[in-house]
């Protein structure tokens, strides 16, 4: 492990790096269930389902394995959130398009998915990815980081409660429950479900409480262990309080692997004459939409948490950086073989870095724990949302600190940094708060007299956000 990882040079261990990697793992296995619902309209159990579900594990493996390995860092890998439902929207969109089944159409859509990672392993070699890095302006690089951690808590206290009102919408824990006045209002929004309500905000705190007392004495498995905790707390509430099985579903689950469901349905399952039948536009344009997105919620993540772990330099610059966009890259074309959507770096990376995670072992564990998955899906799934939660809010609130690091006597990086900070946890996509914040700062500087100090680089990524976000439809 020593001489795979260099365990001792980042100041690391093997029971560190593995309690990190099971603690990232537990922060993202809602993934498992939930990308294949997304991309199939909630078709449980139907062979597309099942075939996008083991895609899911398998990519994902692929992908932080590639991770480990290449560019031996701590950051996990999987089908990215926001991402897997506008691919569910095009893939409708062609189906609709063409007159044909959404089956043939996702195999048609996967085609777009398939074309962007080898752009970005061209890219990623030739170092292109690279330098659009560099082409960031170091104030907002420094503001990525404490955006995600404003985006994790927005997750963590919003619909990742996993609790949703009667009339079917997502509930929000700051929104809904604390922006209730009384109990009574409460209960007239939730109805039934007012008892789960109480007990999923209460366990999230509780969660997040044990996290924060467990790191102030030093424990390097406090965010695992406080998820953990509101785990266990969860299901006997629930068993005791609301009088609900937590286990119930193990007892009917499948604990077979679909294997003949994902070789009918996704595997290499490419239809490029779909794929050409939508037009050279259209193609080329979502080409590019699922690039510009893809590539900078990766950069983003990458250098947000690299940051909050020190392992970036004193201008914001992640060693190995070519190496961790080429496994994205890798994961990418992994995700499209196999049969899902664009697999990207997970920002609930930045759980298992807060946990001690420094190395490619992290990744490694919890590549491991995606293969598991395959035969032990029903037990991850079991996981209570609240506990996810109360993991996510704690890093988010850690990863604001980096705010120190923006000098805020200079209006050229604080104006952009604050708008990536509002931009972020309301779009939910990391690419778009960098997107705002990059058009923010050449706009502040050429209108100020100092547009030399603009790269072309920089000019030309921020013309391609205004055109992604006014021109294209």
């Amino acid at each position: 492990m020593e001489k795979l990882f260099k365990l001792k040079a980042n100041g690391t261990n093997v029971r560190t790096e593995i309690l990190a990697g099971l603690t990232t793992f537990m922060t993202m296995a809602y993934i498992i269930a939930l990308n294949p619902n997304l991309l199939t309209n909630f078709a449980v159990g139907t062979p597309l389902w099942n075939g996008v579900f083991l895609a899911t594990c398998l990519a994902s493996a692929v992908g932080t394995v590639a991770m480990a390995f290449l560019a031996n860092k701590p950051f996990v890998m999987a089908p990215g959130m926001g991402l897997n439902s506008f691919f569910a929207v095009i893939a409708g969109n062609i189906a609709a398009m063409l007159n044909t089944s959404y089956d043939s159409a996702f195999q048609a859509a996967l085609v777009i998915i398939l074309v962007e990672g080898i752009v970005f392993i061209l890219l990623s070699v030739f170092n292109i990815r690279d330098k659009i890095v560099h082409a960031i302006p170091l104030g907002v690089r420094l503001g990525i980081g404490p955006a995600i951690g404003l985006m994790l808590m927005n997750i963590g206290l919003g619909s990742n409660a996993g609790v949703y009102s009667e009339t079917g919408g997502p509930f929000f824990a700051m929104r809904d429950f604390f922006g209730a006045m009384t109990p009574s209002v409460l209960r007239e929004q939730t109805g039934s479900g007012y008892a789960q309500v109480v007990l999923t905000v209460v366990t999230m705190f509780i969660g997040l409480f044990v996290i924060v007392l467990l790191a102030k004495k030093g424990i390097k498995a406090a965010v695992l262990l406080g998820m953990l905790a509101s785990s266990v707390i969860y299901w006997v509430c629930s068993f005791l309080f609301l009088h609900q099985n937590p286990f119930a579903s193990l007892a009917t689950a499948s604990w077979v692997p679909p294997f003949a469901d994902m070789a009918s349905t996704t595997l290499f399952k490419f239809d490029f004459g779909g794929f050409f039948k939508i037009g050279w536009f259209t193609a080329i344009t979502l080409i590019i939409t699922f690039c510009m997105i893809d590539m900078f919620d990766t950069i983003g993540t990458l250098v947000g948490t690299a940051s909050r772990a020190g392992m970036t330099d004193k201008e914001g610059n992640m060693p190995k950086m070519k190496e961790a966009l080429l496994s994205d890259a890798i994961g990418t074309v992994a995700g499209a073989v196999m049969g899902t959507s664009t697999v990207t770096t997970f920002v609930e990376s930045a759980s298992g870095v807060e946990a001690g995670g420094r190395t490619g072992l992290t990744a490694l564990t919890s590549a491991i724990m995606f293969l598991l998955c395959i035969f032990l899906a029903p037990i991850a799934a079991i996981i209570p949302p609240a506990a996810t939660s109360a993991a996510l809010i704690y890093v988010g609130i850690l990863m604001l600190q980096g705010l120190q690091n923006v000098d805020f006597n200079d209006i050229d990086q604080i104006v952009p940094v604050f708008i990536m900070l509002l931009a972020m946890p309301i779009s939910g996509s990391i690419g778009h708060g960098i997107g705002l914040a990059m058009i923010c700062y050449t706009v502040i500087k050429v209108f100020s007299g100092k547009a030399k100090e603009v790269s072309v680089l920089t000019y030309v990524i921020s013309a391609l956000f205004l055109i992604k976000f006014f021109a294209v439809v």
